[in-house]
């Protein structure tokens, strides 16, 4: 079960980073969406299927490298045509762009300090520790401390890439604080600004748009190489693999299977790029989706390492509570409207030619609503705890049907797969309890013939001595 829904995850992810490099494509090129997501998706599959993993590693290398020069190109050009790293800080802190430390409690505002450090948390468990792409690259290494060392550098990269990102949102912002593209016709979606930004500022350079596609193409295939070989590896392995019929192949039939496989998840990432397409705002989709999806699958791992006395019902039990719930909200989410968030006020006061327009959600000027004048229930919970919110059913659900089912016993789960703290806790509580539940036995009294020197015998509760006590005192407690 925590295969299959974690390949209906790597399905959706690889079918956003089709569909958000098309909006780009489609911006500074004549190609449709549909189109581009066609040609990328034919490409990464080609190469996946003949290269093999050897090819995803390589091409990931170069690929990464490409895509952060020409991101950091992009936005060093146009933070210096503003003045600076300053004046583009200033501006953003002017529009409201700026909010570090919201420290509201409240769970239905999108963004504060707590849900983003939450989400964030959970983000790094579910794509760094329990990822079969990260594990793959990790597995491939000769030895655990060499891993543990990627592990620390993928991190470092990946926070440079993250403030990378976020920094271009605020030159965007910046460059049309007075001017909103988006109110004003120029652009269709507000996926389109950092494309639509490199060739309304750029293009006089040479040869920019063209480092910027590259970047573009970078960042897809990368992902895209990743993530097929490992659901194809994972179908393999987990559903074909066991099969009476598949477990009696060779080894060189068994790669031309994984290859096909590799090939099939070409398409169906093209096929679900254009349904999300069709969704709403591709940030919010894709977080709040994948983040309602890994709340489950995180759950069941953590709670095989943290919690010795959950056996495979209860586990299961805890996952399908966790994920039914988590798929109610996001699609509850979606019916109601909720597919994007609302919009910070943007401005068309700099226009040379204001115009009057409004596309879809979107108008002139638009306040959102605080969380006080809106009506809030389950479905306006922040995405961020989608996670935390998926993990915790899952520990608690499969934790009450241990004490239905029976839990294990000590031992009975290897130590190796065990955090060491949890699994010395849970022996000296369950020992604890063995011995209670021992010195708690009670014997029968039995009586001589007499009066109040009469005596019968019981257990204490506290030793396994035998108590001589006068009957009458017995039947006085």
């Amino acid at each position: 079960m925590s295969s299959f829904v974690s390949l209906l995850n790597l399905g959706l992810y690889m079918g956003m980073c089709l569909y958000a490099p098309s909006l780009a494509l489609v911006t500074v090129t004549n190609l449709s969406t549909f189109a581009s997501m066609a040609i990328m998706g034919a490409v990464v599959t080609f190469y996946i299927t003949i290269g093999g993993v050897r090819a995803v590693v390589y091409t990931d290398v170069l690929q990464t490298l490409l895509m952060f020069v020409s991101v950091l190109a992009v936005v060093v050009l146009v933070c210096v045509d503003l003045g600076g790293v300053g004046e583009v800080w200033a501006t953003a802190g002017r529009g409201g762009r700026l909010e570090f430390f919201n420290q509201d409690l409240s769970p239905y505002v999108r963004h504060t300090l707590w849900s983003t450090f939450c989400m964030g948390f959970f983000l790094v468990i579910t794509s760094v520790g329990l990822c079969q792409t990260s594990y793959q690259r990790f597995a491939a290494v000769s030895t655990l401390k060499t891993a543990q060392g990627l592990l620390w550098f993928f991190l470092a990269g990946l926070w440079c890439l993250w403030i990378m990102f976020f920094f271009s949102g605020l030159v965007a912002y910046a460059t049309y604080s007075t001017c909103d593209p988006l109110t004003s016709g120029k652009i269709t979606k507000a996926d389109q600004i950092i494309p639509f930004l490199v060739i309304d500022k750029l293009s006089h350079i040479p040869g920019i748009s063209g480092l910027f596609v590259a970047a573009v193409y970078s960042a897809v295939l990368s992902t895209l190489s990743s993530s097929g070989n490992s659901a194809a590896c994972t179908i393999w392995e987990d559903f074909l693999k066991p099969l009476p019929f598949f477990s009696g192949l060779s080894n060189k039939t068994a790669t031309f299977v994984v290859k096909m496989l590799s090939s099939l998840t070409g398409v169906v990432a093209v096929a679900l790029g254009h349904l999300i397409g069709n969704l709403g705002n591709i940030f919010n989709i894709i977080f709040s989706i994948t983040t309602a999806i890994s709340g489950p699958i995180a759950g069941v791992f953590l709670a095989g390492i943290l919690l010795p006395w959950v056996n495979a019902k209860s586990a299961f039990s805890g996952f399908v509570a966790s994920f039914c719930y988590s798929m109610w909200i996001v699609v509850g989410k979606f019916l109601r409207g909720g597919g994007s968030p609302p919009q910070l006020t943007l401005s068309m006061d700099g226009c040379v030619a204001p115009v009057n327009v409004t596309l879809g959600y979107l108008t002139t000027t638009i306040v959102p609503k605080t969380v006080d004048q809106m009506e809030t229930s389950a479905y306006d919970i922040s995405y961020c705890y989608n996670t935390l919110i998926g993990i915790a059913i899952t520990m608690l659900i499969s934790s009450l049907v241990t004490l239905i089912t029976g839990p294990n016993s000590p031992g009975e789960v290897k130590s190796e797969l065990l955090n060491p703290t949890s699994e010395r806790m849970y022996r000296w509580a369950w020992r604890r309890c063995q011995r209670r539940r021992k010195n708690t036995v009670a014997l029968p009294i039995t009586s001589c013939q007499g009066d109040k020197e009469e005596v019968g015998t019981m257990l204490s509760p506290v030793t396994s001595n035998l108590i001589p006590k006068p009957l009458y005192e017995v039947y006085e407690a």
